[in-house]
């Protein structure tokens, strides 16, 4: 395995922005000062591009640990949404005609007794809620009962809290093995790795191509699994610190504690993101190596999608945010007003004619 070189992670002359970004379904969502622009790959090899405004926040939403509290909840739901809305453009898009997208009993029950609008927000936030249960229950509750058990064999107090941490740090790192081996989620850890080449690229001002994108790593400081792995670290140690109480008070304590553990762990990777010192490398490797289990080298056309998303984030904030097929530079081409099987034609045209583009 090759020597991996810190220099390209944390890059001493880069310029740190708040820009970040998530892997979705065939495309990447791109975050800037404020907007995000999510573009998604279509099967016939067009790009659908989706921009939002980021909604106003308080100054009181911005203080330390409070934002990352914030930021934490925030990033569930909307990427969620995000991720919802992906499959809903591919889900769109796929084939020709009339037919080839229909909606399932489900979703036709939920949009008849609560809207379009009303059905989407119950599945969004139906989703958000499992993924809480599945989250705390795996990785929160499971680990604490099942070290319940080595209290028959030790009553040290220090040991039994590292082997939780410990526990919970494997069972996640397992978690993330084991989901990088199915196809989908090997496509979707392209597109991350794309979105870390792009992001690496934008910040050291070079121009936005992928060729200057491979010059850097898939790898980047400032990245959401790094955060999940300061979240397990920070959570050893708090946890730590509450000694050994019994079951119920122990689950009720940790869960209490999420919030702040959340809090802490977004202060220490934005140190991490603007920082290039040894103890931030230090703090930083656990996450990093995890990355090399989220990130896989993408194509160029990859490259292209997170190239496109960043690009139309990088607009004056008084341009106007729109939906559609979007060129290479994130602008758009074909504004989608009509059902997307109407639109193919048009696609095809514009796809036709982005090719012939030297």
């Amino acid at each position: 395995m090759d020597k991996m070189d810190l220099s390209k992670i944390f890059i001493k002359n880069a310029s740190p922005t708040k820009v970040g970004g998530q892997a979705v379904l065939e495309g990447i969502m791109m975050k800037g000062e404020d907007r995000t622009a999510v573009v998604v790959r279509l099967p016939n090899g067009a790009m659908h591009v989706k921009t939002e405004m980021l909604p106003q926040r308080k100054a009181w939403s911005k203080l330390p640990i409070i934002r990352g509290v914030l930021m934490f909840g925030s990033a569930l739901v909307s990427g969620t949404r995000t991720l919802m809305h992906s499959a809903q453009v591919l889900e769109s898009y796929e084939g020709e005609g009339a037919e080839a997208y229909e909606k399932d009993k489900l979703t036709i029950w939920l949009e008849k007794k609560f809207g379009e609008k009303g059905s989407w927000n119950i599945m969004l936030y139906t989703s958000v809620v499992l993924a809480i249960l599945f989250t705390v229950g795996i990785f929160i509750i499971g680990p604490t009962w099942v070290v319940n058990f080595f209290s028959r064999f030790t009553e040290n107090e220090i040991i039994l809290n590292l082997i939780e941490g410990v526990l919970r740090i494997v069972l996640f790192v397992i978690y993330v093995a084991a989901i990088s081996r199915m196809q989908d989620i090997r496509r979707v850890f392209q597109f991350h790795g794309a979105e870390h080449m792009c992001i690496h690229c934008y910040e050291n001002k070079l121009e936005l191509t992928p060729e200057n994108c491979r010059s850097f790593y898939m790898l980047h400081p400032r990245c959401g699994t790094s955060f999940l792995m300061f979240v397990m670290v920070i959570s050893l140690i708090l946890f730590s610190l509450l000694g050994w109480p019994d079951l119920f008070w122990r689950i009720t304590s940790r869960l209490l504690l999420i919030p702040v553990v959340a809090g802490i762990s977004y202060e220490l990777l934005k140190w991490a993101g603007r920082s290039d010192t040894w103890l931030v490398k230090v703090l930083s490797m656990p996450g990093i190596y995890l990355q090399k289990l989220t990130t896989r080298e993408p194509d160029d056309e990859q490259l292209a999608v997170a190239i496109a998303a960043m690009k139309a984030v990088m607009v004056d904030k008084s341009e106007p945010c729109y939906e559609g097929i979007c060129d290479r530079d994130g602008r758009l081409i074909v504004q989608e007003e009509r059902e997307p099987f109407f639109l193919q034609e048009e696609i095809n045209v514009a796809v036709q004619e982005e090719s012939e583009t030297p």
